[in-house]
């Protein structure tokens, strides 16, 4: 099963997903994010045609990765995913990469468990008073050694996974810190295929990262059309000689109607096409259209399914 703004859904009718995206995103600051800052259906006209164009290349899921205290609205990926009949995924959790800008005060002064337990009754009873449900966890961490809050954010996940099933997505992108993340979780008895490292394709050392994906982890390379072309399809091409292909991700990190600027930013606003249009034609020359859906269709389904991973004892 797998959990949407819509309710939950049978994993073999997900198809093609695009793993880590963005409708909408507010950089303000924590204590100053607001829905009153933005029209609802404005937001939808502008964004409605950039997904119709990703799903007229066959993608029918959509992974919203934008979290709680950074613009996370749910009624609004709800509104878009009945008008578009999309199947759209939010998340629970909180994001502490930007040096902790949108960690809520509280999570300083409560305790890991506390917070798993906020995370817990989002996917138990549904997010505020809507009843729609997140689909996986979405957490970030400072890049180097975790701090105590990033800890305890990590920790959290951990605990929520346990209780839950759903799948920790951890913002990364630096060696350190995603090891660091990887040995947080393994300490609670989570198997690191529980564990999404978002935005593995910044990590330099190119040894870490096939030592996550070694672990277990699932390698997230989701800066496609941010970074040159080559880039991906090198290390794509290193991840399936190393045979790592069943724990590869790919997105774009695309989108971001901006809410602190005017119009939303829209005149920077990223499309959701860059990898149907530009690096899948570019894989298949070399891969087979087999591996382009397992890339694109059973992995994305594995990633989210909801599933308890614990390490064996």
């Amino acid at each position: 099963m797998i959990v949407t703004v819509r309710g939950p859904l049978d994993s073999s009718s997900l198809g093609r997903t695009l793993i880590h995206e963005h409708i909408l995103v507010d950089f303000s600051a924590m204590d100053i994010t607001s829905r009153d800052k933005y029209d609802t259906d404005d937001v939808i006209e502008k964004v409605t045609p950039f997904l119709e164009d990703l799903q007229r290349f066959g993608f029918t899921g959509f992974v919203d990765c934008t979290p709680s205290y950074l613009g996370r609205d749910i009624r609004l990926l709800y509104k878009l995913s009945e008008r578009l009949d999309m199947h759209i995924i939010t998340n629970t959790g909180y994001y502490g990469a930007a040096n902790d800008r949108y960690v809520p005060k509280f999570a300083y002064e409560e305790r890991e468990e506390k917070l798993a337990n906020r995370w817990i009754k989002e996917y138990r009873d549904g997010i505020e008073d809507t009843g729609i449900r997140p689909g996986f966890i979405k957490i970030g961490v400072d890049p180097g050694p975790l701090s105590e809050i990033d800890r305890k954010l990590v920790s959290a996940s951990a605990m929520t996974h346990l209780e839950t099933g759903l799948t920790i997505a951890c913002h990364t992108g630096e060696g350190e810190a995603a090891l660091d993340v990887l040995n947080v979780i393994k300490s609670y008895k989570v198997s690191p295929s529980a564990l999404i490292i978002v935005h593995a394709d910044s990590i330099k050392d190119r040894d870490v990262i096939f030592k996550l994906a070694d672990e277990g982890c699932w390698v997230e390379l989701d800066s496609v059309g941010s970074k040159p072309i080559e880039t991906h399809l090198e290390l794509i091409g290193e991840v399936i000689k190393r045979n790592f292909i069943s724990q590869l991700l790919i997105s774009q990190d695309a989108g971001w109607y901006r809410v602190e600027e005017p119009d939303g930013g829209m005149n920077k606003f990223n499309p959701y096409i860059h990898i149907p249009e530009i690096l899948i034609p570019a894989l298949v020359r070399d891969i087979s259209e087999d591996i382009i859906n397992i890339i694109f269709i059973e992995n994305p389904t594995r990633a989210l399914s909801i599933s308890g991973r614990k390490l064996c004892s």
